[in-house]
């Protein structure tokens, strides 16, 4: 035999899933009777909680470098004025 705690919460697992079903009836109900209009609020579809990892570049990061280095607009010792040669 099984005891009648172990059972329960076979029954409320399905009930507690429709409690935003009902909870969104009664409230569309409720706006009708005010001659409003109820519209379900849209939901998230879920995501995943892992992120995925970073992955590495073999090859020593050339494509993360060739990025690094198009983003830097002029290097210091390349910033010549007109006029003044650096000398």
């Amino acid at each position: 035999m099984v005891c009648l705690a172990c059972l329960l919460p076979l029954f409320l697992i399905p009930v507690v899933n429709a409690l935003p079903l009902l909870f969104h009836f009664i409230i569309s109900k409720v706006y009708r009777l005010f001659g409003w209009e109820y519209r379900k609020p849209v939901r998230a579809p879920p995501a995943c909680p892992y992120k995925p990892v970073a992955q590495k570049n073999v090859e020593g990061g050339g494509e993360a470098k060739a990025v690094i280095e198009a983003k830097v607009v002029a290097k210091p010792h390349e910033a010549i004025v007109d006029g003044d040669k650096g000398e």
